[in-house]
């Protein structure tokens, strides 16, 4: 049995180490490409790193460029994700609260829509988000960019999910007894037995509004207010297909990646704290 056990876990590892090189060549790419300079980036292997300083001149280059609106662009990217990361998770939280705890007239359809909403690519709804928010004078803001990230069907099909199955309803009934309101027990006893999932809403969120390029692409025409992605492409579009931003933009591409593995690697003590939680209680 262990045999066959070690055998048969063979296929699966080797599927795991292919999925784990397609996903780091291109970050090992990244890294290494970010220490050449322009005539050095067509020039030498792909792989080879270069030790003639280009790397710090990238670094200093593009935070000189255009007056060091690089570090703007950064700013803006934080502002979007954690922003709309935190505001779009505490609306998933309430909404999927709300679905999952309590049953009222119209929840079951409500929940069939949000699903439905899951199925819709963004493109489909950035146009007419773009022309209702023409409409009040919204647009080129960071509410512009904000106010359509706020609610995620996704999300709050998520937290709807990970409520019904981890908010006990005798803990809420005891809550009640003890004159808690409802607003109380979701604060205080919902949101606490949803953290892992918030967390993970979260940080989805996060990666998807720092990567996000459609949105503000569509909403913002002023470079103060561009974040990373849309700013690191209008660098690419002025070169106008020549070398002379390529290494400035691969510098800020790492840069970019920075803060969300950041982030990713400092909650995922929550998963570990819930699998351990969920192993006790087992």
């Amino acid at each position: 049995m262990i045999r066959g056990a070690r055998g048969g876990g063979l296929i699966p590892t080797l599927v795991l180490l292919v999925g784990a090189l397609y996903c780091l060549i291109p970050v090992v790419w990244i890294l290494v490409a970010a220490t050449k300079s322009n005539a050095e980036l067509f020039s030498t292997s792909t792989y080879l790193p270069s030790f003639t300083g280009s790397f710090w001149a990238n670094i200093t280059g593009l935070f000189a460029y255009q007056d060091g609106i690089f570090a703007r662009w950064a700013l803006n990217s934080l502002i979007y994700a954690v922003g709309g990361g935190v505001l779009s998770t505490l609306v998933a939280a309430a909404a999927g609260y709300a679905l999952g705890k309590y049953r009222f007239r119209g929840s079951t359809m409500i929940f069939r829509f949000i699903v439905a909403g899951v199925l819709l690519p963004a493109i489909v709804l950035a146009i007419p988000q773009y022309l209702l928010l023409a409409r009040f004078g919204m647009t080129n803001s960071y509410a512009s960019v904000l106010l359509p990230l706020l609610v995620s069907p996704y999300a709050i099909f998520l937290c709807k999910i990970y409520a019904e199955s981890s908010v006990p309803d005798e803990i809420m009934e005891a809550a009640r007894i003890d004159g808690g309101s409802e607003f109380r027990i979701f604060t205080s006893v919902g949101l606490r037995l949803m953290a892992p999932a918030l967390v993970t809403v979260f940080l989805l969120q996060f990666i998807g509004i720092w990567n996000n390029f459609l949105l503000p692409s569509v909403m913002l025409s002023d470079n103060e207010l561009y974040p990373l992605t849309l700013g690191l492409y209008g660098m690419l579009r002025v070169s106008g297909g020549q070398a002379a931003l390529y290494s400035f933009v691969i510098m800020g591409a790492l840069i970019a990646i920075v803060p969300v593995v950041i982030l990713f690697l400092s909650l995922q003590r929550y998963w570990r704290l819930d699998l351990i939680s969920g192993g006790v209680k087992a």
